[in-house]
Order: C-alpha cells, then structure tokens, then sequence
C-alpha cells in the first residue's frame, strides 16, 4: 500500500512539474535535465503502462525547449511532448534538414546500446529556427524515449 501511493504520488508531482509551465531554471534545456526527464518519462511508463504514459507524455512533457519524444524500434512515434500531430505516423525514412536519416539513425542505436546521445539538427519550438539538437536517449524494451537540448 505505501509502495502503490508513493508511486501515485511520484507520478501525480511529475504531471504538475511538466504541465506546460516554464521552468524556474534558465531560459534553455541543460543536458542533465533531459536526462532527468527522460528518465522520469521511462518509470511513468513503467509505472502507469504505455497507453496511460504516452497520453500523458504527449500532454505533459514539455518545459522550455525541452519534451520528450517515444518511438517504437519500427521508427512509429507513439508519443511527443511537442507535436502531437506526429503521433501513429511512422518517420522511420526522416531526413534532417541536412538529409541524415536521423530517426533510423536513433533506431539503431538504440538496437546497440541502452542509453546513448544523438544529434541531428530539428526546429527548436523555443525559437522556430532550424537548430543543431543533441538527444539523450534510452531504450526500454522495444521502444526510445529521448529528450533533447538545443546547441547555440
């Protein structure tokens, strides 16, 4: 009983400090807060199941600059802190703005490793330019949860 409401405790604060408000932080994503909101995106997904978490993900997930993004091994978004529209379409074929296959790119790396950094270039929704983009990334199961920080 304690375990199941601290678990429902931790997921409900988690929705409040992601529910589309600015963070008291600076103005743009660090690389250490990805990483704490990509981990936090991987135990609700844990936690709550997948259809439950990627809704809530879609929602929720997004401060700053800064959202998570879930796609399956197959390159299928099944959840996106910042454009929802992308969710249920495959973008396994991708290209960045400078032709790199970045999504089938994140696919194998993810086949290789656990945990892993990616960069490509993708529209910062901060400042709507075309921006170099580093995603820390990790699989769970057959899925990648990443979130990324724009490079100025």
């Amino acid at each position: 009983m304690i375990i199941r409401l601290s678990t429902v405790l931790s997921v409900a604060s988690l929705i409040g400090a992601f529910a589309g408000t600015p963070g008291a932080a600076g103005e743009w994503a660090t690389k250490e807060e990805a990483i704490a909101l990509v981990k936090r995106a991987a135990a609700v997904i844990t936690e709550r199941g997948p259809e439950k978490a990627y809704a809530e993900i879609t929602k929720r997930f997004h401060d700053r600059d800064l959202y998570i993004t879930v796609i399956n091994l197959d390159g299928k978004v099944l959840a996106h802190g910042q454009k929802g529209n992308l969710v249920g379409r495959n973008l396994i074929n991708a290209k960045d703005p400078d032709g790199k296959l970045f999504i089938k790119e994140r696919v194998e790396l993810a086949r290789e490793q656990s945990a892993f950094w990616h960069s490509y270039k993708w529209q910062n929704p901060a400042t709507k330019e075309i921006e170099p983009q580093e995603a820390y990334c990790e699989r769970l199961n057959d899925i990648v949860v990443c979130g990324g920080v724009y490079s100025f």
